[in-house]
């Protein structure tokens, strides 16, 4: 699911994965794999370490975090969502949308970045192009109901 997004071994999946228990598990599951636990998060052998772990590449790295940036938050959030929404249906529609954007993103981010480095892979780059002219045509598609309302 993330070899596209260009940290697809175990270990980024891993943190990508605690990243829905708490954002900050992110850097805590880094530093338990990287062995660097007892680092904090301003040690530079902490950022070497993330870096080795997703193949050193800043495309990669950035879609990284992009991805958990942008991915449904937290378990605590997501109780509050559904409480808020008062429908697990919506409250799931919610948690799906928000991951599927930041897959997209992170798709896009890698895709790009490959491409301006000279690693180019043809078919994630038209993957990342067909995401990106989506979500541009989400942006500017006219709104149904704002042209059938009467005044």
């Amino acid at each position: 699911v993330f070899a596209p997004l260009g940290f697809g071994n175990w270990e980024s999946a891993v943190t990508s994965i605690t990243g829905l228990v708490a954002k900050e598990n992110v850097v805590a599951t880094v530093g338990i794999l990287t062995s660097l636990g007892e680092a904090g998060e301003t040690d530079p052998a902490l950022w070497q370490g993330f870096a080795t772990m997703l193949g050193g590449g800043t495309a990669a790295i950035a879609a990284f975090a992009a991805f958990n940036l942008l991915c449904a938050p937290c378990f605590a959030a997501m109780g509050t969502i559904r409480r808020q929404m008062m429908s697990a249906k919506w409250t799931w529609a919610t948690i799906g949308y928000l991951c599927g954007f930041a897959w997209c993103v992170g798709l896009m981010i890698y895709q790009f970045g490959c491409a301006f480095t000279g690693n180019l892979n043809v078919i994630g780059l038209i993957c990342a192009i067909l995401a990106l002219a989506g979500i541009i045509y989400m942006l500017v598609r006219p709104y149904k109901e704002a042209t059938t309302l009467k005044a």
